[in-house]
């Protein structure tokens, strides 16, 4: 009884059925930086860009930043081990779909910045979403000059500020508490390194795509970023050239958490969800049925 009292996570719920190498492999790379693989990816957002446009174009204010989180979502949705994570050598899946990324309050190099997280529930769509992000990052940059903070982001402004003598073993103190899932909620809530995945548009700043790394603290095993949108010439495999859009993704798994070919087929269902992009208007739990070879 005691064992199963303790078997879940705060917030997520422990997986049973994993592999004798899968738990190897756990054992040999103990750590989540230890295990950081990086994908470059060239995305066709040629027809995204397309759509988008028609939205706009209808008077609807959608941007690509909430269509490449809904596509996340939705291959989130369906490919659940990418929502799984390794906390003391048990993988665990999130109970939750969270998409996190950092704000800045305003666009200026002293600004502050702000950790956002948007839950992507099962009957989310590019709309709510779209809504949802509006939303959160118009109530910090409205009151930019008294941002009311909230959980991690009012901790971190606490406990940053100690001396070395205090700070340092309270640090160490909630590491320990991260390893075991007892770390308090007030410094789990708006925390990004408790969500599914972080996302970053570069491309808003007209930057490429970056790697970064993913960190052993919290329960994150992804993290992709999103570089600016440029026209690039294509090679179709009959020979016909096109000029396309193209958006370059960077991307970090933990690779204890999945292999590299269940990886690799859920970037090409970004991929597919990008190439028919009338599917982001529908649930974010909706079934995708491809071949993805």
């Amino acid at each position: 009884m005691r064992r199963r009292l303790f078997k879940d996570r705060k917030n997520a719920r422990r997986v049973d059925d994993i592999t004798g190498m899968g738990q190897i492999l756990i054992d040999l790379k103990p750590n989540r930086c230890d295990s950081d693989v990086y994908i470059n990816q060239k995305m066709d957002v040629t027809k995204l860009c397309r759509y988008i446009q028609n939205k706009k174009d209808n008077g609807e204010r959608i941007t690509y930043f909430p269509a490449f989180v809904t596509a996340i979502g939705k291959t989130f949705y369906n490919r659940p081990k990418l929502n799984c994570f390794i906390a003391n050598r048990h993988v665990f899946e999130h109970n939750d779909i969270v998409v996190s990324f950092v704000a800045k309050v305003t666009f200026d190099d002293c600004s502050e910045e702000m950790m956002i997280m948007v839950p992507i529930n099962p009957d989310d769509n590019l709309y709510t979403i779209n809504e949802k992000i509006n939303n959160k990052v118009n109530k910090i940059r409205n009151k930019s000059n008294s941002v009311e903070k909230e959980g991690a982001n009012k901790a971190i402004d606490f406990f940053g500020k100690l001396p070395n003598i205090l700070r340092i073993p309270l640090v160490g103190l909630f590491k320990w508490l991260d390893k075991k899932g007892k770390l308090p909620s007030s410094l789990v809530k708006d925390n990004l390194y408790y969500s599914s995945i972080i996302v970053s548009n570069l491309g808003s700043i007209k930057c490429g795509a970056i790697y970064h790394n993913i960190t052993n603290f919290g329960n994150c095993s992804s993290l992709a970023t999103m570089g600016e949108i440029k026209n690039e010439l294509v090679i179709e495999e009959d020979g016909t050239k096109r000029i396309a859009k193209i958006c370059e993704f960077g991307i970090n798994f933990d690779e204890r958490v999945a292999d590299g070919y269940y990886f690799a087929k859920s970037v090409k269902l970004i991929q597919y969800i990008f190439d028919h992009p009338e599917l982001l208007e529908n649930r974010a739990d909706e079934k995708i049925d491809i071949t993805l070879r």
